[in-house]
């Protein structure tokens, strides 16, 4: 039996199956004896000290530069709050309630308090808080460890859904494969996945009940299909794909130290998008040109203060050290939509998606802007820096950057801290930033394309919906006129054009992509090489016939032709 699913980290997985679920446990809500109680709080207590201990190792194993490091330490916080204990202790004593329903309880009186502000950050930690409820209970009742901490065997993890913290705890070593039921291309999780090199797909509609733990599995997450107790012939072709995979893996290694070009001789600048300082320390690794995408505002995430300029500024300082030289992109906080972020009071809206965010939110908060404009300033003196700004639309969004970053230099001047040169960029993500480029091109050194929130504002399809994911793809007529148009305007300008999208980390696609003319690819780290090996294998008047052809198509159907049929 085989059971489909859409691919957000490709690999193949062989493992025997391990259903992650949150147990239930029936609560017994009748009034405990008093002579009970300290054995109550005894076994709450206990339970704390067991979570802490898990969730310590588990960090201990991680990089504190790492989002994952950063989503324990908020569970570990809250678990060490006196307050929080001390009421759990109190309901304990004083309304008479065991240890599990008296946690129920406290953290689900806390998820509602936090639900019930007007902040969207806080409404989704406060379902966090009722996972780590659940935790407690589960520590009480003697369930925490489900064998999923200490995996002794190759596995393939199941589940309806994973959240970062979640897969923080994951175990790396035997954990082979991870298939979730619902989830999106663009969500953290699956950053998460693709950048730890797990082979994973998502919107897989499998049957827990048929596929019990211990269930032989193989993970093909090349062809995006989960295969269940299969037969010998299957074993065998998938075994044998398995090894081509990992040689095809192995050959790329020899792409690492050269250049991006092509047969003939045309160059492409090749850089990487990451999220933090330690994904920045293996760009090396892959032989990348430098950054294209640092995402700034994962800085921020699951941590209560917002960092200083100081903070900001060192950050800064060590990429440019680490990078040695490359060339360092640094995008603007990009806040809102299905970023909210816990050090920062975000207002709920009726449409985050068209509210406030990117530059709208930032420009909307001058202070929290310049703060991290006057630390990228001064880090300019140390090293090569291009900043780019989220969610431009429109000339007067420039007016009012530029005006703020003349503050700063001005303002810097003043302290004599002094500050480097920049080269400025926008990412264009709607419609809108097409149509309005050539207004603001004259103000620019480059632009990137990022075609995950182009394709959301085109085709008014949510990027993280996975049922809209195949009738909605990022490569389709429309999309692909919008990313010319992007194209022409900047070459008549004489700007520099990137793509820092997902699409440019499909290399079925990139031959397409520089055929029209891209000066540079932004792409995901696990995915680099394997761009990079397209684009040494091909010659740019193959690809700029590819262009061609495909800039002709109508339908989505004649698209997808054309790339499945190139070579």
């Amino acid at each position: 039996m085989s059971i489909t699913g859409i691919i957000v980290s490709s690999g193949i997985a062989f493992g025997q199956a391990l259903h992650l679920i949150h147990t239930e446990h029936h609560l017994d809500y009748r009034p405990i004896p008093l002579s009970k109680i300290p054995q109550q709080q005894g076994k709450f207590a206990k339970a704390l000290q067991e979570l802490l201990a898990q969730l310590t190792h588990s960090q201990a194993a991680l990089d504190s530069d790492s989002e994952n490091y950063q989503l324990i330490e908020a569970d570990l916080l809250l678990l060490e709050d006196d307050e929080l204990i001390e009421q759990v202790n109190d309901a304990i004593r004083t309304l008479q309630l065991s240890a599990s329903v008296a946690v129920e309880r406290i953290f689900a009186h806390q998820a509602n308090e936090l639900q019930s502000l007007d902040d969207p950050y806080l409404a989704n930690r406060a379902q966090d808080v009722r996972c780590l409820g659940q935790r407690v209970v589960a520590a009480i009742n003697g369930h925490l460890n489900q064998g999923l901490e200490k995996l002794d065997r190759p596995t393939i993890l199941l589940a309806q859904d994973l959240t970062p913290a979640e897969f923080a705890l994951l175990p790396r070593e035997n954990l082979c494969g991870i298939v979730l039921k619902t989830g999106g291309l663009t969500s953290h999780t699956a950053i998460l996945a693709r950048a730890a090199g797990i082979p994973a797909i998502l919107s897989c509609q499998f049957d827990a009940d048929s596929i019990p733990n211990g269930t032989p599995l193989v993970l093909d997450a090349l062809n995006g299909e989960l295969c269940v107790k299969p037969n010998p012939d299957q074993q065998a072709r998938l075994t044998v794909t398995f090894h081509h995979e990992q040689a095809r893996r192995a050959a790329l290694q020899t792409y690492k130290d050269g250049p991006a070009q092509t047969q003939d001789g045309h160059i492409v600048g090749l850089m990487a998008n990451v999220g933090n300082l330690n994904d920045i320390t293996h760009v090396s690794d892959v032989g990348a040109d430098g950054i294209g995408l640092f995402r700034t505002e994962f800085m921020l995430m699951n941590v209560s203060t917002l960092p200083d300029e100081k903070a900001q500024y060192s950050l800064y300082c060590d990429a440019l050290h680490a990078l040695g030289g490359k060339t360092f992109t640094i995008r603007t906080l990009d806040i809102g939509a299905d970023k909210e972020l816990p050090c920062l009071c975000q207002e709920i809206e009726d449409n985050p998606a068209l509210g406030l965010r990117g530059i709208r939110y930032t420009l909307a908060h001058p202070d929290l802007f310049k703060t991290q404009l006057r630390a990228i300033l001064r880090a300019a003196n140390h090293g090569p820096i291009r900043l780019m700004f989220p969610m431009v639309n429109q000339v007067e969004e420039l007016d009012e950057v530029f005006a703020l970053i003349a503050q700063c230099q001005d303002a810097l001047e003043e302290e004599e801290k002094g500050y480097g040169e920049l080269s400025y960029g926008i990412v264009v993500e709607t419609p809108a930033a097409v149509f309005n480029l050539n207004a603001m091109l004259p103000r620019l050194d480059f632009v990137s394309i990022g075609t995950n929130d182009l394709t959301q504002y085109a085709m008014a399809a949510d990027r993280t919906n996975p049922q809209l994911t195949r009738d909605y793809p990022s490569l389709s007529p429309a999309i692909l006129a919008l990313i010319n148009m992007t194209i022409v305007q900047a070459k008549a300008a004489n700007v520099k054009v990137s793509l820092c999208g997902e699409l440019a980390s499909s290399p079925q696609i990139v031959p397409l992509l520089i055929g029209m003319g891209l000066d540079e690819l932004s792409v995901n780290l696990s995915s680099l090489l394997e761009v990079k090996a397209a684009i040494c294998q091909g010659n740019i008047q193959q690809f700029s016939a590819l262009a061609h052809t495909a800039l002709q198509q109508d339908r989505i159907a004649g698209l997808q032709q054309c790339i499945t049929s190139y070579k």
